[in-house]
């Protein structure tokens, strides 16, 4: 198996979407089809259950993508050991973000990458669904997300950023044209729903119940960003977004309005207990002397 075809299988093992996938990887979905069926021949049997609606593993592409997950991941860390060695550098820290505003922090990359330079820095968005999995499968050494983290094999680092709520919708919404939002206004109109994922970091984001005690109803399960903002821009959902997303996010079918009686979200580092290395206690480090942005 061609070392391209397997980035194809893991993509869409990942995804289980073929446009998103191909779309990842700048590459045609006929290009994503064709490299699927060819490894199909080649082991005799159906790696995704296709239909009009969704793709999903087989047991046999399931442990596929167990087996050759660990493996892809080695080679890349061996080809980006050796680009480093090459420019002089002893190793890289890779860093996922939940965020999207990265430019707003780089104070700390640029003040990592200054105060050590024989490290590299990697930064990549991470998803916000089954958000732990990258580090548990050593794919990034640290994650930056909202807190808490409360897992037993995480360690919960130093907080980086406070950001505030705002309430993204449809331009047409009924709520659109309001200069606020309230808190309360969650209980009357359905919100998304991110699953896998852990149910008390999810209620960090958005709680079950708003101040008065009505319900926040769940509404659409989404798994991406490309999902989410679709469901908005039809007006199929709301979300409490944290404000960093109306600069990164603008669109002309939505609108952000801010909440400013909703709980601001706290952002910051965590990064795997049995992984920790002198450049996570490094980057950390920087985070704990710049102090955290208030945004």
């Amino acid at each position: 198996m061609e070392l391209r075809d397997i980035e194809i299988f893991l993509t869409l093992a990942e995804l289980l979407h073929f446009g998103r996938t191909a779309e990842r990887l700048h590459v045609s979905a006929a290009r994503v089809s064709q490299a699927i069926k060819k490894q199909e021949r080649a082991i005799g049997a159906e790696l995704f259950h296709r239909d009009s609606r969704n793709v999903r593993l087989t047991p046999a592409g399931e442990q596929l993508r167990q087996d050759l997950a660990p493996i892809y991941q080695g080679l890349k860390d061996s080809m980006e050991r050796a680009r480093l060695a090459a420019q002089g550098k002893t190793g890289v820290l890779r860093i996922g973000t939940i965020s999207v505003n990265n430019y707003e922090l780089r104070r700390y990359w640029e003040t990592f990458r200054s105060r050590h330079p024989q490290w590299g820095l990697h930064l990549g968005i991470a998803p916000w669904v089954d958000p732990f999995l990258g580090l548990r499968r050593g794919e990034m050494d640290m994650l930056l997300t909202w807190l808490p983290v409360l897992e037993p094999d995480l360690i919960m680092g130093p907080k980086m950023f406070t950001d505030r709520r705002v309430l993204t919708l449809t331009v047409d919404h009924e709520l659109a044209s309001r200069t606020r939002a309230t808190f309360e206004m969650l209980g009357d109109f359905p919100l998304p729903l991110a699953k896998p994922a852990p149910d008390y970091w999810l209620e960090a984001y958005t709680p079950r119940q708003t101040p008065e005690g009505n319900r926040i109803e769940p509404g659409s399960v989404v798994t991406n960003n490309d999902e989410l903002y679709s469901l908005l821009g039809m007006g199929e959902i709301i979300n409490a977004s944290p404000a960093h997303v109306a600069r990164y996010f603008a669109r002309p079918d939505l609108v952000h309005v801010p909440m400013p009686d909703m709980p601001a979200l706290d952002y910051g580092l965590v990064w795997r207990g049995e992984a920790e290395n002198d450049m996570i206690r490094a980057f950390a480090q920087v985070v704990r002397d710049l102090a955290p942005l208030q945004l």
